[in-house]
């Protein structure tokens, strides 16, 4: 399967392996859940690091590390479209965050919709009752 495919796709191919892969990296990461303070709605899941999180505080934008490229990733970097820290918040083993944000910019996810705009969140297609997958 393609890069285009998997993102713009209508077949279900969900990667099992993503947790064995970035054990594989040695990468000392937690998942990072990240919410639109204002509408509520779940934008991306990611992982950050020490480094990350602390950039994040700093800046007060939105950082992660990137497990596939093992460097940190600034979202919205090369974009434009930051994600503005409103808050960031621990579960209660300590082993996730969700960060709270208000984006800047277009959308949060690095794909295009139809139109070319970026699309709001990551979460962007629906998987029916028939095992396919349809845009929202």
């Amino acid at each position: 399967m393609t890069h285009h495919e998997l993102e713009e796709g209508s077949i279900l191919a969900l990667d099992w392996d993503k947790l064995d892969k970035i054990a594989a990296t040695h990468s000392h990461v937690v998942p990072v859940a990240v919410q639109n303070a204002e509408t509520g709605e779940l934008l991306v899941i990611a992982y950050a690091n020490q480094e990350a999180l602390d950039y994040t505080r700093a800046h007060g934008i939105a950082a992660f590390w990137s497990t596939s490229r093992n460097e940190l990733w600034v979202k919205g970097k090369t974009s434009g479209d930051t994600l503005k820290i409103v808050d960031i918040r621990v579960n209660c083993e300590q082993n996730s965050l969700l960060y709270r944000v208000i984006p800047q910019g277009q959308g949060s996810c690095h794909t295009k919709d139809a139109d070319g705009k970026s699309r709001s969140g990551c979460y962007y297609r629906r998987l029916n009752a028939d095992g396919e997958l349809s845009f929202l």
